[in-house]
Protein backbone atom coordinates (compact mmCIF):
# COMPACT_ATOMS: atom_id res chain seq x y z
CA UNK A 1 0.00 0.00 0.00
CA UNK A 2 0.79 3.71 -0.47
CA UNK A 3 2.59 5.43 2.44
CA UNK A 4 -0.72 7.56 2.64
CA UNK A 5 -3.05 4.44 3.21
CA UNK A 6 -0.29 3.41 5.90
CA UNK A 7 -0.91 6.70 7.67
CA UNK A 8 -4.29 7.28 7.39
CA UNK A 9 -5.05 3.18 9.15
CA UNK A 10 -3.15 4.66 11.75
CA UNK A 11 -5.23 7.23 12.54
CA UNK A 12 -8.08 5.04 12.34
CA UNK A 13 -6.16 2.92 14.69
CA UNK A 14 -6.20 6.02 17.22
CA UNK A 15 -9.65 6.32 16.95
CA UNK A 16 -10.04 9.23 14.60
CA UNK A 17 -12.94 10.16 13.68
CA UNK A 18 -12.63 13.69 11.95
CA UNK A 19 -9.82 15.43 10.23
CA UNK A 20 -10.16 19.33 10.16
CA UNK A 21 -8.04 21.27 7.61
CA UNK A 22 -7.46 22.87 4.74
CA UNK A 23 -5.11 20.52 2.52
CA UNK A 24 -2.78 21.52 -0.39
CA UNK A 25 -0.88 19.77 -3.12
CA UNK A 26 1.70 18.21 -0.83
CA UNK A 27 -0.92 16.42 0.76
CA UNK A 28 -3.40 15.47 -1.88
CA UNK A 29 -2.06 11.60 -1.03
CA UNK A 30 -3.96 11.75 2.55
CA UNK A 31 -6.84 13.00 0.80
CA UNK A 32 -7.31 10.03 -2.02
CA UNK A 33 -6.72 7.73 1.28
CA UNK A 34 -8.67 9.49 3.52
CA UNK A 35 -11.70 8.90 0.67
CA UNK A 36 -12.06 5.82 1.21
CA UNK A 37 -11.70 5.71 5.03
CA UNK A 38 -14.04 5.42 8.11
CA UNK A 39 -12.41 9.06 9.04
CA UNK A 40 -14.67 12.22 7.96
CA UNK A 41 -12.56 15.07 6.29
CA UNK A 42 -13.68 18.37 8.26
CA UNK A 43 -12.96 21.05 4.95
CA UNK A 44 -12.82 24.49 7.12
CA UNK A 45 -11.87 27.82 5.19
CA UNK A 46 -8.93 28.88 7.48
CA UNK A 47 -6.13 26.23 8.81
CA UNK A 48 -6.42 28.54 12.30
CA UNK A 49 -10.02 26.99 12.49
CA UNK A 50 -9.01 23.75 11.84
CA UNK A 51 -7.09 23.65 14.54
CA UNK A 52 -9.36 25.33 17.22
CA UNK A 53 -11.48 22.85 16.42
CA UNK A 54 -9.33 19.81 16.37
CA UNK A 55 -8.22 21.06 19.90
CA UNK A 56 -11.67 21.30 21.00
CA UNK A 57 -12.33 18.23 19.88
CA UNK A 58 -9.68 16.67 22.14
CA UNK A 59 -10.80 18.72 24.88
CA UNK A 60 -14.56 17.26 24.86
CA UNK A 61 -13.71 13.74 24.27
CA UNK A 62 -10.49 12.81 25.16
CA UNK A 63 -8.97 11.43 21.81
CA UNK A 64 -6.52 13.78 20.27
CA UNK A 65 -8.11 15.86 17.58
CA UNK A 66 -6.35 16.10 14.21
CA UNK A 67 -5.64 18.76 11.68
CA UNK A 68 -4.40 18.86 8.67
CA UNK A 69 -2.43 21.52 6.75
CA UNK A 70 -0.02 22.17 3.70
CA UNK A 71 3.33 23.05 4.02
CA UNK A 72 4.99 27.09 4.53
CA UNK A 73 1.60 29.48 4.92
CA UNK A 74 -0.25 26.80 5.67
CA UNK A 75 1.41 25.57 8.60
CA UNK A 76 2.50 28.46 10.01
CA UNK A 77 -1.68 29.85 10.55
CA UNK A 78 -1.51 26.44 12.00
CA UNK A 79 1.04 27.99 15.33
CA UNK A 80 -1.73 29.90 17.07
CA UNK A 81 -3.77 26.51 17.28
CA UNK A 82 -0.71 24.75 18.51
CA UNK A 83 -0.23 27.71 21.55
CA UNK A 84 -3.96 26.87 22.14
CA UNK A 85 -4.09 23.54 22.46
CA UNK A 86 -0.66 23.17 24.39
CA UNK A 87 -1.25 26.05 27.39
CA UNK A 88 -5.04 24.92 27.53
CA UNK A 89 -4.21 21.31 27.64
CA UNK A 90 -6.11 19.93 24.79
CA UNK A 91 -4.99 16.88 23.19
CA UNK A 92 -4.37 17.50 19.11
CA UNK A 93 -1.78 16.17 16.73
CA UNK A 94 -1.27 18.50 13.66
CA UNK A 95 -0.23 16.89 9.99
CA UNK A 96 1.53 19.60 7.95
CA UNK A 97 3.14 18.79 3.75
CA UNK A 98 6.28 19.40 2.77
CA UNK A 99 8.28 19.34 -0.56
CA UNK A 100 9.51 16.50 -1.52
CA UNK A 101 12.69 15.50 0.45
CA UNK A 102 14.88 13.83 -1.84
CA UNK A 103 14.75 16.08 -5.09
CA UNK A 104 13.20 19.00 -5.35
CA UNK A 105 12.24 21.10 -8.64
CA UNK A 106 11.34 24.04 -6.78
CA UNK A 107 14.17 25.02 -4.94
CA UNK A 108 13.03 26.34 -1.47
CA UNK A 109 9.68 28.10 -2.78
CA UNK A 110 7.17 28.07 0.03
CA UNK A 111 9.66 25.92 2.34
CA UNK A 112 10.41 27.27 6.20
CA UNK A 113 11.63 25.15 8.95
CA UNK A 114 8.16 23.86 10.32
CA UNK A 115 9.54 21.45 12.72
CA UNK A 116 11.90 23.98 14.57
CA UNK A 117 8.69 26.81 13.94
CA UNK A 118 6.00 24.32 16.20
CA UNK A 119 8.77 23.39 19.08
CA UNK A 120 7.81 26.11 21.40
CA UNK A 121 4.87 25.71 21.21
CA UNK A 122 4.13 21.48 20.81
CA UNK A 123 5.14 18.65 23.15
CA UNK A 124 6.27 16.78 20.09
CA UNK A 125 7.33 17.80 16.81
CA UNK A 126 9.37 15.47 14.38
CA UNK A 127 9.82 15.03 10.35
CA UNK A 128 8.49 11.83 8.76
CA UNK A 129 11.86 10.41 6.84
CA UNK A 130 10.53 7.24 5.61
CA UNK A 131 7.14 5.54 5.04
CA UNK A 132 8.82 2.77 8.03
CA UNK A 133 8.65 5.41 10.31
CA UNK A 134 5.28 6.30 9.74
CA UNK A 135 3.55 3.78 12.93
CA UNK A 136 6.07 4.57 15.20
CA UNK A 137 5.53 8.70 14.82
CA UNK A 138 2.08 8.46 14.87
CA UNK A 139 1.87 6.51 17.84
CA UNK A 140 4.45 8.97 19.35
CA UNK A 141 2.27 11.63 18.50
CA UNK A 142 -0.85 10.48 20.02
CA UNK A 143 0.74 9.59 22.79
CA UNK A 144 2.04 12.49 23.91
CA UNK A 145 -0.60 14.23 23.00
CA UNK A 146 -3.13 12.69 25.43
CA UNK A 147 -0.13 12.27 28.36
CA UNK A 148 -0.89 14.06 31.10
CA UNK A 149 -0.99 17.30 30.79
CA UNK A 150 -2.62 16.96 27.42
CA UNK A 151 -1.42 19.28 24.12
CA UNK A 152 -0.06 20.11 20.67
CA UNK A 153 2.03 17.19 18.72
CA UNK A 154 3.25 17.97 15.77
CA UNK A 155 3.93 15.76 12.26
CA UNK A 156 5.63 16.85 8.64
CA UNK A 157 5.12 14.57 6.15
CA UNK A 158 6.91 15.53 2.97
CA UNK A 159 5.06 14.75 -0.51
CA UNK A 160 7.33 11.94 -1.29
CA UNK A 161 7.32 10.11 1.62
CA UNK A 162 3.39 9.76 1.17
CA UNK A 163 3.83 8.37 -2.49
CA UNK A 164 5.83 5.80 -1.30
CA UNK A 165 5.12 2.03 -0.77
CA UNK A 166 4.81 0.95 2.41
CA UNK A 167 4.38 -2.33 4.56
CA UNK A 168 4.07 -2.22 8.56
CA UNK A 169 0.72 -1.70 10.56
CA UNK A 170 -0.86 0.77 12.85
CA UNK A 171 0.74 0.19 16.34
CA UNK A 172 -1.24 -0.73 19.59
CA UNK A 173 -1.54 1.68 21.86
CA UNK A 174 0.14 0.07 25.49
CA UNK A 175 -2.17 0.10 28.35
CA UNK A 176 -0.72 3.43 30.78
CA UNK A 177 -1.94 3.41 34.45
CA UNK A 178 -0.78 6.78 36.08
CA UNK A 179 1.28 5.69 39.29
CA UNK A 180 -0.78 6.12 42.35
CA UNK A 181 0.54 9.03 44.82
CA UNK A 182 2.49 7.89 47.95
CA UNK A 183 0.80 6.61 50.91
CA UNK A 184 2.00 8.98 53.10
CA UNK A 185 1.24 12.19 51.10
CA UNK A 186 -2.19 10.79 51.26
CA UNK A 187 -2.08 10.72 54.81
CA UNK A 188 -0.72 14.14 55.23
CA UNK A 189 -3.62 15.36 53.44
CA UNK A 190 -6.57 13.70 55.44
CA UNK A 191 -4.61 14.64 58.91
CA UNK A 192 -4.68 18.20 57.40
CA UNK A 193 -8.11 18.03 56.45
CA UNK A 194 -9.09 16.36 59.75
CA UNK A 195 -7.25 19.64 61.55
CA UNK A 196 -8.50 22.17 59.15
CA UNK A 197 -11.53 24.14 60.60
CA UNK A 198 -12.34 25.99 57.52
CA UNK A 199 -10.55 23.88 54.62
CA UNK A 200 -11.89 25.22 51.16
CA UNK A 201 -11.62 23.11 47.31
CA UNK A 202 -10.79 24.43 44.63
CA UNK A 203 -11.52 22.63 41.51
CA UNK A 204 -8.75 23.74 38.83
CA UNK A 205 -8.63 22.69 34.71
CA UNK A 206 -6.57 19.63 35.02
CA UNK A 207 -9.77 17.79 36.49
CA UNK A 208 -11.76 18.87 34.04
CA UNK A 209 -11.67 15.26 32.99
CA UNK A 210 -14.61 12.84 32.09
CA UNK A 211 -12.12 10.41 34.67
CA UNK A 212 -11.70 12.63 37.82
CA UNK A 213 -15.31 14.56 37.68
CA UNK A 214 -17.08 11.78 39.16
CA UNK A 215 -14.89 11.40 42.44
CA UNK A 216 -14.86 15.25 43.27
CA UNK A 217 -18.01 15.04 42.94
CA UNK A 218 -19.01 12.39 45.54
CA UNK A 219 -16.35 14.34 47.84
CA UNK A 220 -18.15 17.27 47.86
CA UNK A 221 -21.40 15.67 48.07
CA UNK A 222 -19.83 13.55 51.20
CA UNK A 223 -18.21 16.07 53.29
CA UNK A 224 -20.32 19.33 52.14
CA UNK A 225 -17.19 21.33 52.00
CA UNK A 226 -17.45 24.63 50.11
CA UNK A 227 -15.51 24.82 46.54
CA UNK A 228 -14.92 27.61 44.40
CA UNK A 229 -13.92 26.74 40.54
CA UNK A 230 -11.37 28.36 38.23
CA UNK A 231 -12.22 29.28 34.82
CA UNK A 232 -11.26 26.73 33.30
CA UNK A 233 -12.45 24.39 36.40
CA UNK A 234 -15.70 25.37 35.59
CA UNK A 235 -18.30 22.48 35.76
CA UNK A 236 -16.04 20.26 37.41
CA UNK A 237 -18.66 20.52 40.16
CA UNK A 238 -22.32 21.23 39.78
CA UNK A 239 -22.16 24.85 40.45
CA UNK A 240 -26.20 24.49 41.50
CA UNK A 241 -24.54 22.71 44.34
CA UNK A 242 -24.76 24.82 47.61
CA UNK A 243 -21.45 24.27 48.22
CA UNK A 244 -20.30 26.70 45.22
CA UNK A 245 -18.77 29.89 46.98
CA UNK A 246 -18.18 31.26 43.06
CA UNK A 247 -15.41 31.25 40.34
CA UNK A 248 -12.11 33.26 40.61
CA UNK A 249 -12.64 35.34 37.53
CA UNK A 250 -11.22 38.50 38.74
CA UNK A 251 -7.26 38.18 40.30
CA UNK A 252 -8.93 40.24 43.68
CA UNK A 253 -11.03 41.59 45.50
CA UNK A 254 -13.88 39.87 44.73
CA UNK A 255 -16.43 38.01 46.59
CA UNK A 256 -15.06 34.84 46.66
CA UNK A 257 -11.67 35.99 47.76
CA UNK A 258 -13.21 36.55 50.99
CA UNK A 259 -13.83 32.38 50.93
CA UNK A 260 -10.29 32.40 50.46
CA UNK A 261 -9.41 34.83 53.18
CA UNK A 262 -11.52 33.05 55.76
CA UNK A 263 -9.85 29.45 54.72
CA UNK A 264 -7.08 27.92 56.78
CA UNK A 265 -6.67 25.02 54.24
CA UNK A 266 -7.26 24.64 50.59
CA UNK A 267 -7.33 21.51 48.83
CA UNK A 268 -6.28 22.43 45.40
CA UNK A 269 -6.85 20.31 42.74
CA UNK A 270 -5.74 20.23 38.96
CA UNK A 271 -3.95 23.75 39.61
CA UNK A 272 -2.10 24.84 36.22
CA UNK A 273 0.10 28.36 36.47
CA UNK A 274 -0.75 28.44 32.63
CA UNK A 275 -4.72 30.08 34.46
CA UNK A 276 -4.19 33.42 36.10
CA UNK A 277 -4.25 32.48 40.22
CA UNK A 278 -7.04 31.84 42.01
CA UNK A 279 -6.05 33.00 44.92
CA UNK A 280 -2.67 34.17 46.51
CA UNK A 281 -0.07 32.37 48.66
CA UNK A 282 1.76 34.84 51.35
CA UNK A 283 4.33 33.28 53.78
CA UNK A 284 2.84 32.48 56.89
CA UNK A 285 -1.15 32.30 55.65
CA UNK A 286 -3.21 29.59 54.49
CA UNK A 287 -2.21 25.83 54.30
CA UNK A 288 -2.03 24.28 50.89
CA UNK A 289 -2.51 20.81 49.15
CA UNK A 290 -1.46 20.18 45.85
CA UNK A 291 -3.32 17.13 44.03
CA UNK A 292 -2.35 16.61 40.30
CA UNK A 293 -0.92 14.47 38.22
CA UNK A 294 2.41 16.43 38.60
CA UNK A 295 4.43 18.09 41.07
CA UNK A 296 3.46 21.63 41.72
CA UNK A 297 5.20 24.81 39.40
CA UNK A 298 6.26 27.05 42.41
CA UNK A 299 5.81 30.25 41.62
CA UNK A 300 6.04 33.35 43.83
CA UNK A 301 2.12 33.12 45.43
CA UNK A 302 2.03 29.32 44.70
CA UNK A 303 4.24 27.22 47.19
CA UNK A 304 1.91 24.22 48.67
CA UNK A 305 2.57 22.73 51.62
CA UNK A 306 1.64 18.96 50.73
CA UNK A 307 1.77 17.36 47.47
CA UNK A 308 -0.29 14.14 46.14
CA UNK A 309 0.90 13.75 43.08
CA UNK A 310 -0.29 10.63 40.90
CA UNK A 311 -3.35 9.81 39.23
CA UNK A 312 -5.77 12.57 40.45
CA UNK A 313 -9.25 10.46 40.56
CA UNK A 314 -7.78 7.48 42.52
CA UNK A 315 -5.98 9.93 44.88
CA UNK A 316 -9.29 12.02 45.33
CA UNK A 317 -11.18 8.47 46.17
CA UNK A 318 -8.11 7.48 48.84
CA UNK A 319 -8.76 11.07 50.69
CA UNK A 320 -13.05 10.45 50.56
CA UNK A 321 -12.30 6.80 51.49
CA UNK A 322 -9.59 7.84 54.74
CA UNK A 323 -11.85 10.84 55.53
CA UNK A 324 -14.34 11.50 58.12
CA UNK A 325 -16.65 14.73 58.18
CA UNK A 326 -15.28 16.59 61.25
CA UNK A 327 -17.58 18.17 63.54
CA UNK A 328 -15.55 21.09 64.15
CA UNK A 329 -15.11 22.31 60.22
CA UNK A 330 -17.05 25.49 60.40
CA UNK A 331 -18.74 27.12 57.10
CA UNK A 332 -21.48 29.38 57.99
CA UNK A 333 -18.68 32.24 57.47
CA UNK A 334 -19.51 31.62 53.91
CA UNK A 335 -23.47 32.53 53.91
CA UNK A 336 -22.80 36.21 54.03
CA UNK A 337 -20.44 35.91 51.52
CA UNK A 338 -22.54 33.91 48.40
CA UNK A 339 -25.65 35.95 49.94
CA UNK A 340 -23.80 39.43 48.75
CA UNK A 341 -22.67 37.92 45.71
CA UNK A 342 -25.78 36.36 44.83
CA UNK A 343 -27.85 39.93 45.55
CA UNK A 344 -25.28 41.59 43.54
CA UNK A 345 -25.66 39.93 40.99
CA UNK A 346 -29.28 39.28 40.64
CA UNK A 347 -29.56 43.19 40.89
CA UNK A 348 -26.98 44.03 37.98
CA UNK A 349 -28.76 41.10 36.19
CA UNK A 350 -32.21 42.92 36.11
CA UNK A 351 -31.01 45.89 34.47
CA UNK A 352 -33.59 47.45 31.51
CA UNK A 353 -30.50 49.25 29.90
CA UNK A 354 -30.38 48.95 25.96
CA UNK A 355 -27.38 48.14 24.60
CA UNK A 356 -27.92 45.05 27.24
CA UNK A 357 -25.49 44.93 30.05
CA UNK A 358 -23.25 41.67 30.30
CA UNK A 359 -24.54 40.86 33.64
CA UNK A 360 -28.23 41.15 32.09
CA UNK A 361 -27.23 38.95 28.90
CA UNK A 362 -25.35 36.38 31.19
CA UNK A 363 -28.55 35.68 33.66
CA UNK A 364 -30.61 35.44 29.95
CA UNK A 365 -28.34 33.15 28.57
CA UNK A 366 -28.26 30.73 31.66
CA UNK A 367 -32.31 30.98 31.04
CA UNK A 368 -32.19 30.34 27.57
CA UNK A 369 -29.77 27.65 27.26
CA UNK A 370 -30.76 24.02 28.30
CA UNK A 371 -29.29 22.19 30.94
CA UNK A 372 -27.13 19.91 28.84
CA UNK A 373 -26.44 23.05 26.36
CA UNK A 374 -22.68 23.85 25.87
CA UNK A 375 -21.56 27.53 25.52
CA UNK A 376 -18.38 27.85 23.95
CA UNK A 377 -16.98 31.80 24.40
CA UNK A 378 -14.41 33.33 22.11
CA UNK A 379 -11.84 35.72 24.05
CA UNK A 380 -13.23 39.67 25.13
CA UNK A 381 -14.90 41.42 28.02
CA UNK A 382 -17.76 39.11 28.46
CA UNK A 383 -15.22 35.98 29.57
CA UNK A 384 -14.93 37.82 32.84
CA UNK A 385 -18.89 37.99 33.14
CA UNK A 386 -19.62 34.04 31.97
CA UNK A 387 -16.81 33.05 34.34
CA UNK A 388 -18.56 35.02 37.27
CA UNK A 389 -22.21 34.66 37.17
CA UNK A 390 -22.64 31.66 34.75
CA UNK A 391 -23.36 28.70 36.51
CA UNK A 392 -22.06 25.58 34.94
CA UNK A 393 -23.54 22.31 35.86
CA UNK A 394 -21.53 20.00 33.78
CA UNK A 395 -17.56 19.30 32.91
CA UNK A 396 -16.81 20.92 29.78
CA UNK A 397 -20.28 22.82 29.23
CA UNK A 398 -18.95 26.50 28.93
CA UNK A 399 -16.18 26.41 26.97
CA UNK A 400 -13.40 29.04 27.48
CA UNK A 401 -9.91 29.86 27.15
CA UNK A 402 -8.08 31.34 29.85
CA UNK A 403 -4.44 30.05 28.80
CA UNK A 404 -3.52 31.32 25.55
CA UNK A 405 -6.70 33.81 25.60
CA UNK A 406 -7.06 34.24 21.88
CA UNK A 407 -9.24 35.79 19.68
CA UNK A 408 -10.78 33.76 16.88
CA UNK A 409 -11.73 30.73 18.54
CA UNK A 410 -15.32 31.04 19.77
CA UNK A 411 -17.04 29.99 16.53
CA UNK A 412 -14.63 27.28 15.56
CA UNK A 413 -15.09 25.41 18.84
CA UNK A 414 -18.94 25.75 18.87
CA UNK A 415 -18.73 23.93 15.80
CA UNK A 416 -16.77 21.39 16.84
CA UNK A 417 -18.40 21.18 20.12
CA UNK A 418 -21.72 20.04 17.88
CA UNK A 419 -19.87 17.74 16.04
CA UNK A 420 -18.72 15.62 19.29
CA UNK A 421 -22.27 16.20 20.79
CA UNK A 422 -24.32 15.97 18.42
CA UNK A 423 -27.51 15.65 20.69
CA UNK A 424 -26.78 19.06 22.24
CA UNK A 425 -27.50 22.44 22.09
CA UNK A 426 -24.62 24.59 21.47
CA UNK A 427 -24.26 28.11 21.53
CA UNK A 428 -21.29 30.27 20.67
CA UNK A 429 -20.83 33.68 22.22
CA UNK A 430 -18.08 36.35 20.03
CA UNK A 431 -17.56 39.22 20.26
CA UNK A 432 -17.60 41.34 16.96
CA UNK A 433 -13.62 41.57 17.16
CA UNK A 434 -13.28 37.89 17.48
CA UNK A 435 -16.26 36.61 15.51
CA UNK A 436 -14.72 38.72 12.47
CA UNK A 437 -11.26 36.99 12.90
CA UNK A 438 -13.09 33.70 12.09
CA UNK A 439 -16.21 34.38 10.82
CA UNK A 440 -15.94 32.54 7.38
CA UNK A 441 -16.54 29.73 9.10
CA UNK A 442 -20.56 30.03 8.90
CA UNK A 443 -20.25 28.57 5.54
CA UNK A 444 -18.74 25.64 7.13
CA UNK A 445 -21.43 25.54 9.45
CA UNK A 446 -24.30 25.96 6.76
CA UNK A 447 -22.34 22.87 4.48
CA UNK A 448 -21.77 20.46 7.55
CA UNK A 449 -25.82 21.22 8.19
CA UNK A 450 -24.97 21.95 11.99
CA UNK A 451 -27.31 22.99 14.29
CA UNK A 452 -25.67 25.95 16.04
CA UNK A 453 -26.46 29.18 17.41
CA UNK A 454 -24.14 32.31 17.56
CA UNK A 455 -24.27 35.36 19.61
CA UNK A 456 -22.16 38.46 18.04
CA UNK A 457 -21.56 40.97 21.08
CA UNK A 458 -21.53 44.19 18.68
CA UNK A 459 -20.19 47.27 20.13
CA UNK A 460 -17.63 48.42 17.55
CA UNK A 461 -15.06 48.05 19.22
CA UNK A 462 -12.13 45.50 20.94
CA UNK A 463 -13.77 46.72 24.07
CA UNK A 464 -12.07 44.57 26.46
CA UNK A 465 -8.40 46.46 25.72
CA UNK A 466 -10.65 49.61 25.33
CA UNK A 467 -11.66 48.67 29.16
CA UNK A 468 -7.79 48.22 30.24
CA UNK A 469 -7.13 51.46 28.17
CA UNK A 470 -9.45 53.14 30.35
CA UNK A 471 -8.32 51.43 33.75
CA UNK A 472 -4.97 52.73 32.96
CA UNK A 473 -6.18 56.38 32.41
CA UNK A 474 -5.28 56.17 28.85
CA UNK A 475 -7.49 58.12 26.07
CA UNK A 476 -10.05 56.43 24.06
CA UNK A 477 -7.22 55.45 21.18
CA UNK A 478 -6.78 53.23 17.86
CA UNK A 479 -9.50 50.57 18.99
CA UNK A 480 -12.91 51.37 17.65
CA UNK A 481 -14.04 49.82 13.75
CA UNK A 482 -17.24 49.35 11.72
CA UNK A 483 -19.12 46.41 11.53
CA UNK A 484 -21.14 44.50 8.85
CA UNK A 485 -24.69 44.35 8.92
CA UNK A 486 -24.84 40.60 10.90
CA UNK A 487 -28.09 39.73 10.26
CA UNK A 488 -27.00 39.97 6.32
CA UNK A 489 -24.00 38.90 6.71
CA UNK A 490 -25.45 36.03 8.23
CA UNK A 491 -28.11 35.32 5.31
CA UNK A 492 -25.19 35.64 2.61
CA UNK A 493 -24.01 32.56 3.89
CA UNK A 494 -27.02 30.77 4.04
CA UNK A 495 -27.64 31.14 7.74
CA UNK A 496 -31.05 32.95 9.51
CA UNK A 497 -29.98 36.02 11.10
CA UNK A 498 -31.53 37.96 13.71
CA UNK A 499 -31.40 41.21 15.59
CA UNK A 500 -32.18 41.98 19.50
CA UNK A 501 -33.91 45.80 19.40
CA UNK A 502 -34.75 45.95 23.20
CA UNK A 503 -33.48 44.05 26.48
CA UNK A 504 -36.54 42.17 26.87
CA UNK A 505 -35.74 40.31 22.75
CA UNK A 506 -32.41 38.52 24.37
CA UNK A 507 -34.14 35.50 25.89
CA UNK A 508 -37.04 35.43 23.58
CA UNK A 509 -34.95 35.72 20.60
CA UNK A 510 -31.70 33.21 21.70
CA UNK A 511 -34.31 30.62 22.69
CA UNK A 512 -36.08 30.81 19.18
CA UNK A 513 -32.70 30.14 17.81
CA UNK A 514 -31.71 27.49 19.93
CA UNK A 515 -34.90 26.11 19.19
CA UNK A 516 -35.12 26.69 15.65
CA UNK A 517 -32.26 24.47 14.64
CA UNK A 518 -29.44 25.00 11.60
CA UNK A 519 -27.30 27.88 12.06
CA UNK A 520 -28.38 31.17 13.90
CA UNK A 521 -26.40 34.30 14.40
CA UNK A 522 -28.43 36.78 17.13
CA UNK A 523 -26.70 39.94 16.92
CA UNK A 524 -27.12 41.85 20.32
CA UNK A 525 -25.82 45.45 21.31
CA UNK A 526 -24.16 45.33 24.18
CA UNK A 527 -22.68 48.02 26.80
CA UNK A 528 -19.37 48.16 28.30
CA UNK A 529 -19.56 51.67 29.60
CA UNK A 530 -20.33 50.56 32.95
CA UNK A 531 -17.74 47.39 33.74
CA UNK A 532 -14.99 49.60 34.76
CA UNK A 533 -17.00 51.60 37.56
CA UNK A 534 -18.39 47.63 38.71
CA UNK A 535 -15.86 45.64 38.50
CA UNK A 536 -13.08 47.82 39.47
CA UNK A 537 -14.58 50.16 42.12
CA UNK A 538 -18.31 48.83 43.04
CA UNK A 539 -17.18 45.11 43.49
CA UNK A 540 -14.04 45.77 45.20
CA UNK A 541 -15.84 47.85 47.79
CA UNK A 542 -18.66 45.32 48.61
CA UNK A 543 -16.59 42.45 48.53
CA UNK A 544 -13.69 44.05 51.13
CA UNK A 545 -16.62 45.13 53.37
CA UNK A 546 -17.77 41.36 53.84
Amino acid sequence: MKASDLLVRCLEAEGVRHVFGVPGEENLDILESLRDSSIELVLTRHEQSAGFMAATCGRLSGVPGVCLSTLGPGATNLVTSAAYANLGAMPMVMLTGQKPIRSSKQGAFQVIDVVDMMAPVTKYTKQVVSASYIPARVREAFRLAAEEPPGATHLEIPEDVLEESAEGFPLEASQVRLPDAAELSIERAVDMLRKAKRPLLVTASGVNRHETCQGLRDFVSRFGIPFVSTQMGKGVVDERSPGYVGTAALSDHDFVHRAFDAADLILNVGHSVVEKPAFFMRRGGVQVIHVDFNTAEVDPVYFPQVEVTGDVSNSIKRITEALEPQEHWEFSHLEPIKAAAQAHATRLSESEAFPVTLPRLVADLRRAVPDRGVVTLDNGMYKIWFARNYPAYFPNSLLLDNALATMGAGLPSALAARIVHSDAPVVAVCGDGGFMMNSQELETAVRLQLDVTVIVLRDDAFGMIRWKQEQMGFADFGLTYGNPDFVRYAEAYGATGRRVESVDEVLPKVRDAIEAGGVQLVEIPVDYSRDHEILNQEIPKLADAL
